[in-house]
């Protein structure tokens, strides 16, 4: 078994537990509990996908500006690469075929509705790759063993975010 694969089996169920308690918290929030629940389940589990996708994101945008700066803490980027690949790998779990609400005539509310492409579910085996993909990179960025290789490792994730992005957003 490789390295990366027993990563995966160790953080996977830490990470898919921590998304199921965020997403019934949510569901369970007095808010929650008033709405329509059909309707509640959605809009939470898209509000729980988008806290995840910004930790990530403020994750990326930190290790991003200590190479830009040149000064990087590279235990510090390494703990947060390492943060970065166990949400990739519950992120593709919280995009469930209830949640394909995309309406390009609405004007979405940035904290509930979706900027997901209805083709996250049609190429959904695409998303789910280069969501794999993403958690294998920032694993591999969180065993860098120095500078060059943790810069390296990040220009590659970011390609794959910005492709990802590209792909499977409505918010470009």
């Amino acid at each position: 078994m490789t390295p990366f694969r027993r990563h995966l089996q160790s953080h996977l169920a830490a990470a898919i537990v921590c998304a199921v308690l965020a997403v019934a918290s949510l569901a369970t929030s007095p808010a929650a509990i008033a709405q329509d629940q059909g309707a509640a389940t959605a809009k939470d589990v898209i509000f729980a996908r988008k806290t995840l996708m910004d930790f990530m994101c403020d994750k990326m945008a930190d290790i991003e500006r200590m190479i830009a700066m040149g000064h990087i803490d590279l235990e510090g980027a390494r703990g947060n690469a390492d943060a970065i690949s166990v949400m990739f790998m519950a992120f593709p779990h919280l995009f469930p075929p209830g949640s394909n609400q995309w309406n390009p005539a609405a004007v979405p509310d940035p904290e509930t509705d979706t900027y997901a492409s209805p083709e996250v579910w049609t190429g959904f085996s695409n998303f789910y790759r280069l969501a794999a993909e993403s958690a294998r990179t920032a694993h591999d960025m969180s065993r860098a063993a120095n500078f060059d290789e943790f810069k390296s490792r990040t220009r590659e994730l970011r390609i794959i975010c910005d492709t990802c992005h590209a792909l499977y957003s409505e918010n470009q």
